[in-house]
């Protein structure tokens, strides 16, 4: 019977490619991501140091930070030396950063244009693996009054209930609305049912006294405004 093995640790590599003594004598920003994460999780497998996991897991997704956050638990812990300890560790940290990004936004937010717009709520949906359909809440001075999820659907479309979004904005004082979804494939063109959405907001709008300034779509791509290309 072969002894069991131990995976590599952190403390086990040589002195020039330990991340946390890289970290302490020269800061974070010295470090590349792989390093960074080979921290948070401590150790590889036999063959493999935490470092060099990290940048395998880095790799086979392009080294896209948005698409490793979208990897589920089931799907990080299919790379050989992640098990669900480390791979929760992992998921903890990325809804962390995903709080960070939401508290830098809840200060006094004046909306200029669709890419501050973008900018505001691409924290909140481009890693969600399905698709959610928000409302900028605006007044007169195009300061956001609230940021509201209106519905939470699956992959390719999510219901909206306009009913529900007009009485909030009643609730909150709104001069003017804002509507905001992702889409999970990275499509940035919209599609049928987003088009006639758009159109369904502007005629009750015009109705009851309130303004639909734009319709965006945000993906990992970046993003889509209807205003922008002149579709409200």
């Amino acid at each position: 019977m072969k002894p069991k093995t131990k995976p590599l640790t952190i403390k086990e590599l040589d002195d020039l490619d330990r991340p946390r003594e890289k970290l302490k004598a020269h800061g974070g920003a010295a470090l590349s991501t792989s390093e960074l994460f080979a921290i948070l999780i401590g150790s590889g497998t036999q063959n493999e140091s935490a470092v060099g996991l990290m940048q395998r897991i880095l790799s086979s997704v392009d080294n896209d930070l948005i698409k490793l956050q979208q990897l589920s638990l089931e799907g990080l812990t299919k790379f050989k030396g992640i098990g669900e300890a480390k791979a929760i560790k992992l998921k903890a940290v990325f809804e962390l950063n995903k709080r960070a990004q939401q508290l830098s936004t809840k200060k006094e937010v004046v909306i200029s244009s669709s890419k501050s717009v973008y900018k505001y709520m691409v924290g909140t949906l481009v890693t969600l693996p399905h698709e959610e359909f928000w409302v900028l809440y605006l007044n007169q001075s195009n300061k956001i009054i609230e940021k509201y999820r209106l519905s939470k659907g699956g992959i390719t479309q999510t219901v909206v209930d306009i009913r529900l979004a007009f009485k909030r904005a009643f609730e909150v004082g709104a001069t003017g609305l804002i509507l905001v979804h992702n889409h999970p494939s990275g499509a940035l063109v919209p599609s049928n049912s987003d088009k006639q959405i758009t159109r369904k907001f502007k005629t009750a709008a015009a109705h009851v006294d309130l303004r639909i300034y734009d319709h965006i779509i945000v993906s990992e791509k970046g993003y889509f405004s209807s205003a922008d290309e002149e579709l409200l």
